[in-house]
């Protein structure tokens, strides 16, 4: 179903509910289950370090979430390309 926000439109990619959350130094790995029953793996990484008691409290909260992820009816969907890499791979 389209969702307009802010005059543009915005269509569901996918609903997940969080059963395992991972932090790191300076990320989270959160993985969940879509209603289709299709396995999604969300990971959040941030510009400074956690420390291990925000890290736990972090966590706690995001393992208890459920996220919907939404993307703009006027971008043609890309894949990615993973953080750090450059198009000739150095």
């Amino acid at each position: 179903m389209p969702s307009v926000e802010n005059g543009d439109q915005f269509t569901l990619v996918a609903e997940i509910e969080v059963t395992e959350v991972r932090p790191g130094r300076t990320e989270f790995v959160l993985e969940g289950r879509g209603p289709e029953r299709t396995d999604y793996r969300l990971e959040m990484h941030l510009d400074m370090p956690v420390d291990q008691r925000t890290g736990a409290v972090l966590g706690e909260l995001f393992a208890q979430s459920e996220w919907r992820v939404w993307r703009s009816v006027r971008q043609p969907l890309r894949r990615a390309r993973p953080r750090g890499k450059t198009k000739s791979g150095v």
